[in-house]
């Protein structure tokens, strides 16, 4: 009886409703039931799902490859503007640590800068002097020999093992003097006497803009930096001094490295009596600025005229010399001397190299490289992933001995 009296209550219980609970309401059979109104999304949930963020993301990437594009191109129609600059940007970082030497032995800035000037523009005169002389003392004897060795070329292609008869040497011949003597190529040489023109142009508003960088870099920059406050401020004095770091460095590193390539393979030139050693170690030297590719078509070149003035073998054993310094330069000098100048890798390096070419031609493959290691570096100064924290040019001068 206990037992019985015990589950009465649970009996009572279990048939009671639960407060807040709804009972659900009879249907009449054939009574329509109405539908719930449909929840609207909010105006921004499109955008909220997965589809919806690649979609934002693919319009800001859009827009901004757009806005390189238009850069770009707008910085093309001026590049008699933008290449003299970059150039002389590149040249005052490389100089600088002179002139804030001789500024710190007592000169004042205007005639630090001047005789560091002027000591490159006899650099640069001197170069040119040498070159032009040698080519002009040794282009007679290389004229020879270069008619010597082509008649031997047309003689082996005559009896070689390709059977190629005189007839079809005649008609190779005379379309390339058909095609020298052609319109094409007078309108080719219009196009490179204005092309001589924009270069004289533009070397020499470079050497103004240079003098002006190399005296009153600091006055720019900070005429440049009027706008901005606070930490803004801070991280933009810092791509400054970091541009002038990695601009510098490489500059002086690649000169470095050039400055081995010429006189290894001069060394080499001279020891084989190839002509125009010295005319082709200075060839070296400059092309060497072009990573990658310029020491190596240099190399070509100094071999071709091996070739032509003394034999396949002397040929054989420059090319083996140039690959043997290329080799020596990429894994000794370059890790040694350049640093952490520039931090690139090599697939990088080769983009820019050719992107550079597309755009400017022979310059812009030598302006792309330090230009993408200054946006590399730029990059990692924004976001604070620079490793080199300290000052990244201690010789520059306090901010109040800036010349007048």
């Amino acid at each position: 009886m206990s037992r019985a009296t015990h589950q009465a209550p649970n009996e009572e219980t279990s048939g009671e409703e639960t407060p807040g609970e709804e009972t659900p309401s009879e249907v009449t059979p054939g009574e329509v039931t109405p539908a719930k109104p449909r929840e609207r999304k909010p105006p921004g949930a499109l955008w909220a799902d997965g589809f919806g963020r690649v979609g934002i993301r693919s319009a800001q990437v859009l827009l901004i490859l757009a806005v390189a594009v238009a850069s770009v191109y707008a910085l093309m129609q001026i590049k008699l503007l933008v290449i003299p600059v970059l150039i002389a940007l590149i040249l005052a970082a490389a100089i600088g640590p002179f002139v804030n030497v001789l500024r710190r032995r007592g000169l004042p800035g205007a005639a630090a800068t001047g005789l560091a000037f002027v000591a490159l523009l006899l650099l640069l005169a001197g170069v040119g002097t040498v070159i032009y002389f040698s080519v002009r003392s040794q282009w007679a004897e290389l004229a020879q020999q270069a008619s010597s060795g082509l008649d031997e070329l047309e003689q082996f292609l005559l009896t070689g093992p390709i059977p190629i008869d005189r007839e079809q040497l005649n008609q190779a011949r005379e379309g390339i003097i058909q095609f020298a003597t052609s319109s094409q190529v007078r309108s080719g040489a219009i196009t490179g006497l204005s092309v001589v023109t924009e270069f004289l142009a533009g070397s020499a508003l470079m050497v103004v803009i240079l003098f002006f960088f190399l005296k009153d870099g600091a006055k720019i920059w900070n005429f440049f930096l009027r706008p901005f406050s606070g930490q803004r401020e801070a991280k933009l004095r810092r791509v400054g001094s970091r541009t002038l770091e990695v601009l510098g460095g490489y500059v002086r590193g690649t000169a470095i490295v050039a400055l081995v390539d010429a006189v290894a393979i001069g060394a080499a030139l001279l020891i084989l009596q190839v002509p125009l050693a010295f005319p082709l170690a200075i060839i070296i030297f400059m092309t060497a600025f072009i990573p990658l590719v310029g020491a190596t078509v240099a190399g070509i070149l100094a071999a071709l005229v091996a070739l032509v003035a003394n034999g396949p073998v002397v040929a054989l054993i420059v090319v083996a010399v140039v690959i043997a310094v290329n080799q020596l330069e990429g894994d000794l000098l370059q890790p040694i001397v350049m640093g952490k100048s520039l931090q690139l890798h090599a697939l990088v390096i080769l983009m820019a190299l050719t992107a550079g070419t597309i755009l400017a031609g022979i310059i812009g493959a030598v302006l792309s490289v330090p230009m993408a290691a200054v946006i590399w570096a730029v990059i990692q100064v924004w976001t604070a992933e620079d490793p080199n924290l300290e000052d990244m040019n201690p010789d520059l001068p306090p901010p109040a001995s800036q010349p007048a």
